[in-house]
């Protein structure tokens, strides 16, 4: 049995309270490990011989580094010897690192243990009030810091050289985790479901399926797997940390570090052009946010507008006498129709309609899409185009590159060589990109069907995404098949709508007398 130096105490301090303190770095080590059990035990055994009575255990699973009363463990420590300072207490470690891998923070946590009447006694060091003891606990303490340091840079040298090597070393963003494979070590790879709610929620908002970072947030907190805070809400700066996320299209970066925009070695959730879209949006004036109190009791409020003065309807419930009626209203003072109700089932009922009348006939569809085909068909002959003009570019960048070079050769001055190398990196950037978008234009097209189902569905028959029930696939009917807002008036009705324009080009070819789509799923036509 292992016997630890004594502290020579009178009997009469036999009985001493004491209280134990334990730590590890990380909560791995409490999972996987027996880290805190092991310090427990051994400062139990340290107690039981020197006849102290442990009264409560004290434990931390963070980092040494940094602030002290950022440890969870040792603030409760410190909170309980203040609210009994008036008993002495014996605070136990089992060993002088998990005090604090700090000098500064070494000394001051000292002083809160001397303010609250606390000793501190460690099992593989021991504590001397002179100044000889003291002397040789700074520098234990300061020997402790150093290796903190040391061994936080060699962590970041090899972070970055994994980085360099185009691998991603930070948490693994939602829709991604971590595993082994193969050659490449721990790498990032898919993780469903939450890999295709992100990858829908990014495309969305580069399309403009959402409009802003609002209704993408209000997307994501519709999906049962994003994890939320407890009011169900994610941050607003989460929605624009994933918009903002280069590993989402297969790039790393970190700036701070000197690590340039570069390929990285994991699968990208979305192209680079989506990414490109996306920085240019958040770049860009922002739109005004869709109204927070949208629910799905209402659909068309804030779309539909009231036909004498042109201001979105509001809509409520109204308590009758056995229950509350739906309607919509406007509020607007001046107004001819202020505060005149119209019966929510009468406006939408009006808007099915104006749905139903804006499916095509089987004839009107098919000679529709035989022109689309054919300009489709065309579209490789611009991507060649593309293709071309985005070879030039790259051409270009490079040779802006080899002259940057030169410049940093020939360089004389610190500050020129440094502004030198920002300008390099974005050129590297440039290219990067740049070489994104010839491999999207060499890709083969495919056929109209295969890429555009679900649009093509939705232009023939617009009214079965009204009917689902979720909310977004609603306010998608709305943005993607009126131009601008609706109006109804509540004595005359619907006023003619200003539809998108591809339901003016299937109008405008339609014969004068429209044969009406009935009801299921229309077959598009085959080639």
């Amino acid at each position: 049995m292992t016997q630890f130096p004594t502290t020579n105490l009178p009997n009469t301090q036999r009985g001493q309270k004491a209280l134990i303190y334990c730590r590890v770095s990380s909560l791995k080590q409490t999972i996987d490990g027996s880290g805190l059990d092991s310090q427990e035990h051994r400062c139990r055994r340290y107690a039981e011989q020197h006849g102290y009575v442990v009264e409560k255990v004290f434990t931390d699973d963070v980092s040494g580094g940094g602030d002290f009363l950022k440890r969870k463990g040792m603030v409760a420590l410190l909170e309980y010897l203040r609210r009994r300072r008036t008993t002495d207490y014996v605070v136990i470690f089992d060993d002088l690192k998990r005090f604090a891998r700090d000098t500064l923070f070494h000394l001051q946590l000292r002083a809160q243990m001397d303010r609250y009447n606390a000793r501190i006694e460690c099992l593989n060091f021991r504590f001397e009030d002179t100044p000889e003891g003291k002397f040789v606990e700074i520098i234990h303490a300061a020997q402790g810091q150093l290796e903190r340091e040391q061994n936080g840079r060699q962590a970041v040298q090899k972070m970055c050289a994994r980085l360099e090597q185009g691998y991603f070393v930070f948490h693994a963003p939602i829709g991604y985790r971590y595993e082994k494979v193969g050659h490449h070590g721990k790498l990032l790879v898919l993780n469903e479901p939450y890999a295709s709610v992100i990858k829908e929620a990014l495309e969305g908002f580069a399309s403009g399926r959402f409009q802003t970072q609002a209704e993408m947030r209000r997307y994501l907190e519709g999906c049962e797997c994003i994890p939320k805070n407890a009011k169900g809400q994610i941050a607003k700066k989460r929605t624009a940390d994933l918009l903002k996320h280069p590993a989402y299209a297969g790039y790393v970066e970190h700036e701070r570090w000197g690590i340039s925009f570069r390929k990285g070695q994991h699968e990208p959730l979305i192209s680079l052009e989506t990414y490109r879209k996306n920085q240019e949006r958040l770049n860009g004036k922002p739109l005004v946010p869709t109204r927070k109190d949208l629910n799905k009791e209402f659909p068309l409020r804030g779309f539909v507008v009231c036909g004498d003065c042109g201001h979105p309807y509001t809509a409520s419930f109204t308590k009758g006498k056995t229950k509350y009626h739906p309607y919509y209203v406007c509020q607007q003072r001046r107004c001819d129709s202020y505060g005149k109700s119209i019966r929510r089932a009468d406006l939408e009922g009006a808007f099915e309609t104006v749905l139903k009348h804006m499916t095509p006939s089987k004839e009107v569809f098919a000679l529709a899409m035989a022109m689309l085909k054919d300009q489709w068909n065309k579209r490789e002959e611009i991507q060649s185009t593309q293709e071309k003009e985005h070879q030039k570019a790259l051409a270009e960048i490079e040779q802006k590159i080899e002259k940057v070079i030169d410049m940093m050769i020939d360089a004389n001055s610190d500050i020129v060589r440094q502004n030198l190398t920002k300008r390099l990196a974005q050129l590297e950037k440039e290219k990067l990109i740049t070489e994104g978008q010839i491999n999207a234009t060499a890709q083969p097209l495919g056929s109209l069907e295969s890429i555009a189902r679900t649009s093509l569905d939705f232009l023939a028959n617009p009214r079965k995404l009204w009917e689902s029930e979720r909310l977004e696939d609603k306010r998608a009917v709305l943005k993607l098949a009126f131009a601008e807002p609706w109006a109804y008036h509540r004595n005359e009705g619907a006023r003619t709508p200003n539809f998108s324009l591809p339901f003016k080009a299937l109008d405008e070819i339609s014969p004068p007398q429209k044969e009406m789509v009935p009801r299921g799923r229309l077959e598009l036509p085959r080639a």
